[in-house]
């Protein structure tokens, strides 16, 4: 690019000295850099005389070629200056639908109105997918709770998190602040199907407190559990934080204690890939409305 610029400025100012001083370096560089233009096309760009420089028909035809490359890489180092300083540019999130209510209006919101160029997509899709869509670059990171993270992703904790009790205010449950495992005994309970999402973690800590739950409504997405909470059908076991969607005094949120288990929603990137950095403003976006 150093030989290109000495070039075009040689070729218009027919002087080393008018264009090493348009340039700003030294008439040994513009010099130079010519010399290196030369010797790596093979051809003499210009006659020399004792008081200009003449171009030759070879340089006629290269400042064509040398001009558009130079106004291309002037628009690429503009187009990434945009990029870097959030002008313009685009972040693609995948995330479950309920997890996307809880934490995404708010900081979209405040996103757009502080950086209006650039576009947010939102991938809202099952918590069985969302990891696939990060490892398969379909998505630039994703936030969720991986049940198998593997190899492929690196996890950072956004929301410390736990598994809980969520019930209508009326529930016989709800007037108990804190409530075991052991409790849940005999109570009609709603959560996400066998092997969905958090259904095995229940399942497992439910065994490790030696209870049975009897589960009379099985769903796919924690959305559906809450608004059947919320209608008093029955309880439901879920991450506590979820529940933050409901209006406030909708719904009674109790630990599940022995054991207590840890639920922590966590931003998902793909390993060895760095975020973006439209993508890393979403995230810190998205940590400021937390």
């Amino acid at each position: 690019m150093r030989q290109l610029r000495a070039f075009a400025a040689v070729y218009h100012l027919r002087k080393v000295s008018a264009a090493a001083e348009q340039l700003a370096v030294t008439q040994s560089a513009v010099s130079l850099s010519l010399r290196q233009l030369e010797d790596g096309l093979g051809a003499r760009l210009f006659e020399r005389t004792t008081r200009t420089l003449e171009p030759t028909q070879a340089a006629h035809e290269a400042i064509v070629l040398a001009e558009r490359i130079l106004r291309d890489a002037d628009t690429l180092g503009a187009g990434m200056r945009e990029l870097s300083a959030l002008r313009r540019g685009r972040v693609a999130l995948a995330i479950t639908p309920t997890l996307a209510e809880l934490l995404l209006p708010e900081a979209l919101l405040r996103f757009r109105e502080r950086h209006p160029g650039i576009h947010v997509a939102v991938d809202d899709c099952a918590p069985d997918q969302f990891v696939a869509r990060v490892v398969g670059a379909q998505a630039d990171f994703g936030i969720g709770v991986p049940e198998q993270a593997g190899a492929d992703v690196d996890t950072e904790t956004l929301v410390r998190d736990h598994l809980a009790l969520v019930c209508h205010p009326t529930h016989p449950l709800a007037a108990r602040r804190r409530l075991r495992w052991a409790d849940l005994a005999e109570q009609a309970l709603i959560t996400v199907r066998p092997g969905y999402g958090v259904r095995p973690l229940i399942d497992a800590s439910a065994a490790r407190a030696g209870v049975r739950l009897r589960v009379v409504h099985e769903v796919s997405f924690l959305s559906t559990a809450l608004w059947m909470a919320r209608a008093g059908l029955a309880a439901a076991i879920m991450p506590a934080a979820y529940a933050r969607t409901a209006p406030a005094g909708a719904l009674a949120v109790r630990p599940l204690s022995a054991p207590r288990v840890s639920r922590d929603i966590c931003i998902v990137t793909r390993r060895g890939r760095g975020l973006t950095p439209p993508a890393l403003a979403l995230v810190e976006q998205i940590r400021a409305t937390l």
